[in-house]
């Protein structure tokens, strides 16, 4: 089997806050004017997806892991990980605010679960004017306190806010109160888990005229209830070279902004690479193939190829390895 870089369908998702930014801004294929969410690449169960160029069109991404785990993984993912595809990269677009939630660390989440946690993060493409987020509380605050506010609908003043624009990046760990607010479009790079715990939804119904479920009481022991300034993530822009954004347990990402062709040595590397288009566009090649990528387009680099090569007049990619 030969592994080219690999690009996938996109799962696309209706969302009760979704809009048209997917498709108005990312040229996605979508006939809805509320989708939220366009899942790049997933191994979540009932969420797998296919591959959409190439000789191994409409192959699942499970299927080639299963195949060649350690050609398309790498040695070292496989190592930790197995046979399960340790992340799931999105694209969301926000027309309304979403719900107010976080995620378990990977502990609560196995014990209460059987999934990974959900580490995240955030890099902003578009965000229209006074656009923000909610991350985390504005203040230390205790457990009851917290639990009172939800009483007496007083939770959104516990909060904090940040405004944003293109190019802002915010590192989402575990435990973390968070929500992202309308008008925001951005690329999200995550653990692979779809365990969300939902805290406040502004009192919203669905389309069947029913409130979302929360999850009250399983959020209490896994919210973090300090206020941290820990989530702004601070990098460089720098042309033409390679820019760290996150380095963490579950992934890496790296900001590229080329105004150039470049080549990159990947034989150490013992990981695949994903590239995610945020800008621009541009053709990845390896040894094994090669791929056209424009703006919204996500890309699956195997773990076998021993060198990229990035052939551009003007591209921003986020680099993502494990």
């Amino acid at each position: 089997m030969t592994l080219y870089p690999l690009k996938f369908h996109p799962i696309l998702k209706e969302r009760l806050w979704g809009g048209v930014k997917l498709k108005e801004v990312l040229n996605k294929k979508i006939e809805s004017d509320i989708t939220g969410e366009s899942w790049e690449l997933s191994a979540v169960n009932g969420d797998v997806s296919v591959v959409a160029n190439g000789d191994l069109k409409d192959t699942s991404l499970q299927e080639l892991i299963e195949k060649e785990p350690e050609a398309l993984l790498g040695k070292s993912v496989v190592a930790r990980f197995g046979k399960e595809f340790p992340i799931l990269i999105k694209f969301i677009d926000a027309k309304q605010d979403l719900s107010i939630q976080l995620h378990p660390n990977d502990e609560l989440a196995k014990k209460r679960h059987n999934s990974f946690g959900k580490t995240e993060m955030w890099y902003i493409m578009d965000a229209d004017p006074e656009a923000e987020l909610i991350v985390g509380f504005n203040r230390d605050v205790t457990r009851d306190e917290y639990a009172e506010s939800l009483k007496n609908n007083t939770l959104l003043d516990l909060l904090n806010y940040e405004k944003v624009k293109e190019g802002d990046t915010f590192f989402i760990n575990t435990g973390k109160i968070h929500a992202i607010g309308a008008g925001v479009l951005l690329a999200e790079i995550q653990q692979t888990s779809d365990v969300t715990y939902r805290i406040f939804d502004f009192n919203r119904k669905d389309k069947n005229g029913n409130l979302r479920e929360l999850h009250t009481d399983l959020a209490l022991d896994a919210i973090d209830y300090q206020k941290k300034d820990d989530f702004k993530v601070s990098y460089s822009q720098t042309g033409d070279t390679v820019n760290q954004m996150v380095d963490c347990p579950y992934f890496k990402t790296n900001f590229l902004n080329l105004k150039k062709n470049m080549e990159q040595d990947t034989r150490s590397r013992g990981s695949f690479t994903i590239y995610m288009c945020v800008s621009g566009k541009s053709n990845i090649s390896t040894e094994f193939g090669e791929v056209e990528v424009n703006r919204g387009e996500t890309i699956l680099v195997p773990a076998i190829s021993n060198k990229i090569s990035i052939k551009t007049q003007g591209a921003k990619l986020l680099e993502v390895t494990i």
